[in-house]
């Protein structure tokens, strides 16, 4: 990553120097989950992400996920041995652990690379596990792998800018699970993320996100069209990493 890029990083400040977390950053490139763990190894904490349960059975694969601090959860929502999102929710504060929640859960569909329709994952993460969720932006890994790209551009060296944000006040959803109110904590982290993504483009986010289902889209997983601009960001020969 030194090599390839050069981060440009603010906001330290807004990460915990001792304690559990989760960071919510947008998603635009295959690659993001690199660069933003190593930007919370620069700031000082070690990176966790959420892995599929079922990957903790496999030989080898499953003693260096464990040894990795790396947290199971079905995501299916199925019960398993070590799955169970209230166990991940345990794991994240008895072991005082930062862990990495996308909260878009796939690459943005957003043709302008904005961040997309949240889903409740994080947030409801963040409240069972009483820690605080921190927002956070970057712009210019699509330059280093574009979305959905087939390899990385390592050449000439990127600059990404990294932004984190201050905790995202959820105090007013604490003890709460219905789906409205997940729904309305999510779009103040969306909100958050948003802003931060703003700033750093020097745009104005759009007013409304990006929802897939009202575009025929599916979710998760790659999609059929993704049309951009000549000159849009991470379009070939799109080179500037300040958008």
């Amino acid at each position: 990553m030194t090599a390839m890029t050069k981060l440009h990083i603010r906001g330290h400040e807004h990460i915990p120097a001792t304690g559990a977390f989760v960071l919510s950053p947008n998603h635009y490139s295959e690659i993001d989950p690199l660069v933003m763990a190593v930007a919370i190894w620069k700031s000082g904490r070690v990176p966790r992400f959420m892995a599929k349960a079922s990957l903790f059975d496999i030989p080898v694969v499953g003693r260096i996920l464990k040894a990795a601090g790396q947290i199971p959860v079905e995501r299916s929502g199925r019960p398993s041995a070590h799955g169970e999102p209230m166990a991940a929710a345990r794991t994240l504060v008895r072991d005082e652990l930062g862990v990495i929640i996308y909260p878009e859960g796939s690459l943005t569909r957003d043709p302008e690379l904005w961040p997309m329709r949240g889903k409740t994952g994080a947030v409801r993460m963040a409240l069972e596990a009483g820690v605080p969720l921190i927002p956070a932006a970057h712009w210019g890994t699509q330059h280093l792998m574009p979305r959905y790209g087939k390899g990385i551009r390592p050449f000439p060296r990127k600059h990404i800018q990294i932004l984190f944000g201050p905790p995202v006040d959820l105090s007013s959803f604490a003890g709460k699970t219905d789906q409205q109110s997940m729904n309305a904590a999510t779009e103040l982290v969306m909100a958050a993320i948003s802003g931060l993504l703003g700033e750093l483009r020097g745009e104005q986010p759009p007013a409304e996100r990006h929802d897939p289902s009202k575009h025929g889209q599916a979710a998760t997983g790659r999609f059929q069209q993704d049309v951009q601009r000549p000159d849009a960001p991470g379009a070939p020969g799109a080179e500037r990493a300040d958008g």
